[in-house]
């Protein structure tokens, strides 16, 4: 039975299972296969990696306290955060994946690292 190339169409040749005519064809159709359909994903997906990447350089060790006004400075947006925690004392910590903060009194942040 004579396959084609899931991407182009074109003739398979070679291993029974093989899917693509080249490596061309196999990367593009997983990347028109995994990109974000929408504007908004995209945009969201943004703000999450530009938040996550502040987080992670203002808290190299895993646990600091600072400014709002530091993190306002570096475009942190406070909107944007993959999960909430809530402790049992009543603390709302908010994550973006597994780089989290908590808002604290006279506008400081405690930021700590999830392990």
């Amino acid at each position: 039975m004579e396959k084609s190339c899931l991407e182009c169409g074109e003739k398979i040749v070679g291993r029974t299972d093989k899917k693509f005519c080249s490596d061309y064809c196999r990367n593009s159709y997983n990347n028109n296969l995994n990109k974000d359909s929408t504007n908004m994903v995209r945009n969201v997906n943004n703000l999450l990696r530009k938040n996550y990447r502040i987080l992670e350089e203002l808290n190299p060790d895993g646990k600091i306290k600072l400014p709002k006004s530091k993190l306002a400075a570096k475009g942190f947006n406070f909107d944007y955060f993959t999960s909430i925690y809530t402790t049992k004392t009543g603390n709302t910590y908010y994550f973006v994946y597994d780089q989290g903060y908590l808002p604290l009194d006279g506008n400081f942040y405690a930021l700590v690292k999830r392990i």
